[in-house]
């Protein structure tokens, strides 16, 4: 390339790069971030309609005057599949209530002689107001259309009877059960009935009742029952301990990671920092432009993705060093870097965004939105690595001063590792791949030992979670609850925090459940969080995650088969279902609750194995290209030497950020970087013992046939 082309390609890449800083900018500057109501508190229903999508979409619009007439701030009612509504209600800490009057199908009719007379389909209007004749209160009902003639007909009619007999009631009959059975007044002309076009319904209801009952008549009948099938409720100030966790831990993760990068890489180390926090404004104005909600794993998504996008600096950087050892000058070397390490970067990349993409698709609620995040954080890193660093580093490795002094650069050397490091690692690979059977075998012999301790999004039944002011003695809460005749409820507690795990129970049971656990505790415990799982929702999550887990392995395996070679691809799958055994093993030795969370960090340790897997195959398959008549055990073996320093440099970067979550975060957010820290271990290990010794054996069994080179007729040498 040209140098005028080089400098044309660098202005284009350095006005782009100021164009998506700029509008990242204003995003950031003018707009709010939406949160989930796991961070912002509040209660988010599931409910189920009885019926096909049309039915769903009728129910859609009732439900959204209900919540209308609730009052509840910047509610969320949307539909989600054929026919299911989401409800969030922010705020909303009760959700007995909630539910009880969203769920209501509210079929109002009027009767007289037990034969129904009029629909609530007639009613324009309910409202609760005190009784005016005597105690409680009372509702006004106002009517519509032909209503108003047709109770002006039934009136005259009852008008006409005794009183004191049957005929002369009217009667308001609610899902089946009468509500009010007044007799017309006295003062009603016979024939003639009630004019004006209301009436009023009696019974001497409380406040409480009448304004629920005026709720439901006014927001209309919905048209099919509809069943709950999920329920969530989150504390405020448990969302916001999540929001300053998150915070600081992605602070400190930064500020580590800039630490080590400087000091690995020195001036290109520096460059990359300005890059990366460059790459978390642009990502986190990417959640913005989408209107993607912000959740708890969410958040724990975009953390861990500033994490990961050091990995494409890393990958350039030991390219740039290669690249300067071969002929010293910084910025050839430099733009030598980026064009090697793309190749490896899109691969890596493309293998988590099938992750990210399958969390989109199979999960649902906050597992979700971590999928969202992921995506984005992804997209980010490439623009940070391949624009936004490419432009900072070559400018500047490029200016005199710099060039000049090639030791402040950062790549003026392999490294100590790549300089020293000279062994042959698989000229037995048997004996790797028998160490890895064992430890997969260990750990795997957790689930039939102590069992995998499934979440309710897996089971079905009720997630209690409490937090009290001092520890909590879980034998003494355990002792209460049985006392009360809960005596199956699982019980587990850290610190000041205890949480509860039930079948399916309803909300009376689990108020119930909470007094008993207030009082058990020293102080008193404040729930911090409610969530119920239906059967139904539970079998379609189980399903879900197997079919997610297959989807994955087999994607993986179809595109690395593409990319690189199908024996290359099956032993990146071998390494990657080992890493899935020793994480769900290892959680079981454990005792930790597998749950949705833990599904979201399952895929992700997935495409985190395969990037790994996929930096050492690409260097592997460009090592083999230039050495084809060396032994393949060497050629593997130094392909897994020459990655050593970006596996290491990568996976510092990964385990700050991983670190300063399981310190700072609790309950979730430290199971998620519980098991993204095991997963970070088995899979850099994975690699290393598994891959690559699997790919030397099914070379050995099937090897592939050599590429013969002829030269064309009438080339001389």
């Amino acid at each position: 390339m040209s140098r005028d082309n080089a400098r044309r390609g660098l202005l284009v890449r350095g006005l782009t790069a100021l164009g998506v800083l700029v509008a990242s900018a204003f995003l950031l500057l003018t707009t709010d971030p939406r949160l989930g109501l796991d961070l912002r508190g509040g209660t988010q229903i599931v409910l189920e309609a009885k019926g096909d999508s049309d039915a769903a979409d009728r129910s859609l619009e009732v439900l959204r005057r209900r919540v209308d007439a609730l009052g509840v701030a910047e509610p969320v009612i949307a539909r989600s599949g054929e026919n299911r509504i989401v409800v969030e209600l922010p705020g909303v800490q009760d959700p007995e209530e909630a539910v009880k009057v969203l769920g209501r199908t509210a079929q109002l009719v009027v009767q007289r002689d037990g034969q129904t007379v009029m629909t609530g389909e007639g009613i324009s209007d309910a409202q609760a107001v005190r009784n005016p004749q005597g105690a409680g209160f009372v509702v006004n009902i106002q009517f519509q259309g032909d209503a108003p003639a047709k109770w002006q007909k039934v009136t005259g009619e009852a008008a006409c009877e005794p009183s004191g007999t049957p005929g002369r009631q009217i009667a308001f009959v609610l899902d089946g059960k009468p509500i009010s059975s007044p007799e017309v007044s006295l003062d009603t002309p016979c024939g003639a009935g009630q004019a004006g076009g209301a009436t009023t319904i009696t019974g001497r209801f409380a406040a409480d009742e009448a304004k629920e009952l005026a709720l439901v008549i006014r927001s209309g009948a919905l048209p099919v029952p509809v069943e709950v099938i999920e329920q969530r409720t989150v504390g405020a100030t448990l969302g916001a301990d999540a929001i300053e966790a998150s915070a600081q831990a992605a602070i400190i993760g930064i500020a580590l990671t800039s630490v080590f990068l400087i000091f690995a890489y020195r001036l290109a180390g520096f460059l990359a920092v300005v890059a990366l926090v460059g790459y978390a404004g642009v990502a986190y104005a990417g959640l913005l432009a989408v209107g993607a909600t912000l959740t708890l794993p969410g958040l724990a998504g975009f953390v861990l993705a500033i994490g990961m996008a050091v990995d494409a600096n890393v990958l350039i950087f030991e390219r740039a060093r290669e690249e300067y050892a071969r002929k010293p000058n910084l910025r050839r070397a430099a733009e030598g870097g980026f064009r090697g390490a793309l190749s490896a970067i899109a691969d890596s990349n493309v293998t988590t965004l099938l992750a990210a993409g399958l969390l989109f698709w199979l999960a649902t609620g906050p597992v979700r939105g971590f999928g969202v995040t992921l995506t984005i954080g992804v997209l980010a890193s490439m623009f940070s690595a391949l624009v936004l660093s490419r432009v900072l580093v070559v400018w500047v490795l490029g200016t005199r001063f710099v060039s000049k002094r090639p030791r402040l650069s950062g790549l003026h050397t392999l490294g100590w590792v790549r300089q020293r490091l000279s062994i042959v690692l698989y000229r037995r690979p048997s004996r790797w791949l028998i160490s890895a059977g064992v430890l997969v075998l260990v750990a795997f012999a957790g689930l039939f030992v102590r069992g995998l301790n499934l979440g309710v999004e897996f089971t079905g039944g009720r997630m209690l979670d409490f937090t009290a002011g001092g520890p909590i003695d879980a034998g003494r809460v355990r002792g209460a609850l049985s006392d009360a005749g809960f005596s199956d409820v699982v019980v587990s507690s850290s610190g000041n925090e205890v949480s509860l795990r039930t079948g399916p129970i309803d909300d009376a049971q689990s108020s119930k459940i909470g007094q008993v656990v207030s009082s058990a505790v020293d102080g008193g415990a404040r729930q911090s969080s409610n969530e119920l799982i239906g059967p139904s929702l539970s079998s379609e999550l189980r399903r879900n995650a197997v079919i997610g887990l297959a989807i994955a392995v087999l994607a993986q395996l179809g595109y690395l088969a593409v990319r690189f070679d199908w024996r290359l691809g099956l032993a990146t799958v071998a390494a990657l279902l080992s890493d899935v055994l020793v994480l769900v093993g290892v959680f079981a030795w454990m005792g930790k609750t597998a749950d949705g969370v833990f599904l979201a960090a399952l895929l992700t340790v997935i495409g985190y194995s395969v990037n790994d897997s996929v930096v050492v195959f690409d260097r592997l398959r460009e090592l083999r290209g230039s050495r084809l008549k060396a032994p393949y055990p060497d050629v593997v073996s130094d392909a897994v030497v020459q990655t050593v320093p970006r596996t290491v440099n990568t996976g510092i970067g990964v385990l700050f950020v991983l670190a300063a979550l399981l310190v700072l975060g609790d309950g979730s957010l430290a199971d998620f970087a519980t098991a993204l820290l095991i997963g970070l271990i088995a899979g850099t290990a994975s690699t290393v013992v598994t891959a690559a010794p699997v790919a030397l054996w099914l070379e050995s069994r099937w090897p592939r046939r050599a590429v013969s080179k002829k030269r064309p007729a009438g080339v001389r040498a």
